[in-house]
């Protein structure tokens, strides 16, 4: 995924209100930017640090720019999670993810229950795989871990992946690792150990855990290869 426009660098002043961020451009103009992370960016949003931000077009929006990325330790980290699943089908639909492979058919937002949707559908030679992308940019010790915050809503998904499975379909969940400083995925147990648990209970009755790594740089975003998983 390359960015359509040359991103703009800023210092980060401080993130707040989960959906806004406080910046600092090179002319020292203070802005507030749209932070489209809804986790808690543990790791990735340390005041002081160089970030990367896109501008929309649209008059309508109240904040023009949006927060891309965050420099931590020399490694650019993204933390927009609106793109996630484009990340994830570009991947998908270039074969990257071997597990799946090319798909023949592939459609996104399925509404699953009448609560839940998970994020992709995908046919292979009549066979349906459903899948859950999560975005991951929390990092320790070279591991990437997921989730950075409580999240519920992950935990419910984990469970309708499992009844899709139980009912005939393949399912997986995937997280899409948007940092280079790690070498292996592990759940965040000592974050939410609830979700920790709900993975391995998951994996061991079949629904597939895969990482994937993304190589981020300022003029684009791709998933690159995968990574071990530990549960």
């Amino acid at each position: 995924m390359k960015f359509n426009q040359e991103l703009i660098p800023a210092t980060l002043i401080k993130r707040y209100k989960r959906f806004l961020a406080d910046v600092e451009l090179p002319d020292a103009k203070q802005i507030t930017v749209h932070c489209p992370n809804s986790g808690s960016m543990l790791g990735c949003s340390t005041p002081g640090s160089n970030v990367m931000l896109s501008r929309s077009d649209n008059p309508k929006r109240k904040y023009a720019h949006t927060l891309e990325m965050v420099q931590e330790g020399g490694v650019w980290i993204g933390v927009n999670t609106s793109r996630t699943n484009h990340l994830v089908r570009e991947a998908l639909e270039n074969g990257v993810v071997k597990e799946v492979g090319i798909p023949q058919f592939i459609k996104a937002e399925i509404k699953t229950s009448p609560k839940s949707r998970l994020d992709f559908l995908i046919e292979q030679n009549g066979q349906k795989t459903y899948i859950e992308a999560k975005n991951c940019s929390l990092a320790e010790n070279r591991i990437a871990m997921f989730p950075d915050a409580v999240t519920v809503r992950g935990t419910k998904h984990l469970h309708e992946l499992l009844s899709l499975h139980t009912a005939g379909n393949k399912a997986a969940v995937l997280f899409c690792i948007q940092r280079q400083d790690a070498d292996s995925f592990s759940p965040a147990s000592h974050i939410d150990p609830i979700y920790s648990e709900t993975l391995k209970s998951v994996y061991k009755q079949g629904v597939k855990v895969l990482a994937y790594q993304a190589s981020v740089k300022r003029d684009g975003i791709t998933i690159i290869k995968k990574l071990p998983v530990s549960l």
